[in-house]
């Protein structure tokens, strides 16, 4: 196995956890498989003979990515996260039921997605990595381009906001509903659904 195959088999077993990292930052899948190809093009790229913790590493690479997918999102002035609901993960692949997956995702991932939405992308990124993710502020610090203390105050103002924050007000029961539909459509093989989600 050459060193190429062994970076690729590595970054294979990260790639969940750095889908996940994109995902919580951006709320977006696409936008999170963009950011995870991104970080593989850059570890393909680089000499990481020194690289001690290549989790850590892509981890640190993939926070970069986003906050800059973020960035350019304000810039670009893109419709905020506030007029739509974020990409729901539905994955049957992680050994968790579906249906559990899915009503924590409602009860939490949801909202706070959208209440992240009004953070800065600085306050995103250390808030996420840090809060969600456990990654300690000095090495958050240099993703940012930050010192490890403005980094503590930028996860500290984000979990204020995030905290009291009010919780959007979405018909669950609605959204529930066109689930349950499009669910039993693909269960049954139909394709022609759309009286029942209608």
């Amino acid at each position: 196995m050459d060193n190429q195959d062994w970076l690729a088999e590595r970054f294979e077993a990260n790639r969940s956890h750095l889908r996940g990292v994109a995902y919580r930052m951006l709320g977006s899948l696409p936008e999170a498989d963009d950011a995870v190809q991104e970080a593989w093009i850059r570890l393909s790229r680089t000499d990481t003979s020194d690289v001690d913790n290549l989790r850590a590493w892509l981890t640190t690479v993939v926070g970069r990515v986003c906050l800059n997918m973020l960035r350019s999102r304000k810039t670009r002035r893109e419709a905020s996260l506030k007029t739509y609901l974020p990409d729901p993960i539905v994955s049957p692949e992680a050994g968790i039921d579906p249906e559990q997956e899915a009503l924590l995702g409602d009860s939490v991932g949801l909202a706070l997605l959208v209440v992240l939405d009004s953070l800065t992308p600085a306050e995103r990124v250390a808030f996420v990595l840090h809060d969600v993710f456990a990654v300690p502020f000095d090495e958050i610090a240099p993703i940012v381009s930050r010192t490890p203390a403005a980094v503590r105050q930028l996860a500290s103002r984000a979990r204020r906001r995030v905290q009291g924050a009010p919780v959007p007000d979405v018909d669950l029961a609605g959204q529930w509903a066109i689930v349950d539909a499009f669910l039993a459509a693909a269960r049954d093989g139909e394709r022609d659904g759309e009286d029942r989600c209608g």
